[in-house]
């Protein structure tokens, strides 16, 4: 499990990275609201831990534009601040839970925990990038006033690519994750749903676009 943790007190910072990478976690430690924003948009993550009060970008205003983003992942907010009004408008951001300062490192690691429980089976109806939304219920594609419905394959490997945007996939990535290991489909499938979204999604007329990194793979992006 991977986890994005943010916190600018630069000893707490190496103690909890610490803690975390001895109880079997990846971790990306960062200082600041700007760098874990980066982060974030840059590379999956399975949880996010963010400290409230940091120079520059604080944590809430980093989450509130992570999920603007698109960024669906779940985040724990650490804070000092821990009145009824400041958990509220940490929750309101986007966070998942809330953990106030000083905290013990067993109750860190079970939030921890929980938190990543629900990343596994926690699924949004609908997700969002930017003016494109999927529905997973129905598979309806929809920007603006436009919309159309996806199906099998063409319809995971979007959903994938919205769950993770501007996160660059292999190709072998994407026969792996959509179309499984045992898959006796060539991998020139992934090119034809691929060049099917591109169609699609230019038919919708969305900012959104499935940028081809050659030799690379892809990923979704807002057009530049």
């Amino acid at each position: 499990m991977r986890i994005l943790f943010a916190e600018d007190d630069r000893d707490l910072n190496m103690a909890v990275k610490t803690l975390l990478t001895r109880s079997g976690y990846q971790v990306d430690a960062v200082f600041d609201g700007g760098e874990a924003l980066d982060y974030a948009k840059a590379e999956a993550y399975d949880g996010i831990i963010l400290d409230w009060m940091m120079p520059g970008m604080d944590g809430v205003e980093a989450l509130r534009k992570m999920r603007a983003e698109g960024v669906n992942t779940p985040c724990l907010l650490l804070t000092a601040r821990d009145a009824i009004e400041d958990r509220v408008t940490g929750l309101d951001a986007g966070a998942d839970d809330y953990l106030p300062k000083p905290f013990n490192a067993r109750e860190l690691l079970a939030r921890v925990r929980a938190m990543l429980r629900r990343r596994e089976t926690y699924v949004p109806d609908v997700m969002v990038f930017g003016d494109l939304s999927l529905d997973k219920g129905t598979g309806e594609l929809r920007c603006g006033e436009k919309s159309l419905r996806l199906t099998g394959k063409t319809f995971q490997l979007m959903a994938l690519l919205m769950e993770n945007p501007r996160i660059l996939f292999s190709v072998q990535q994407l026969m792996d994750k959509v179309w499984g290991w045992d898959a006796e489909a060539e991998i020139n499938v992934v090119w034809v749903n691929i060049s099917s979204l591109r169609k699609k999604l230019a038919e919708l007329g969305t900012e959104a676009e499935i940028r081809v990194h050659r030799g690379m793979g892809y990923s979704l992006e807002k057009k530049a």
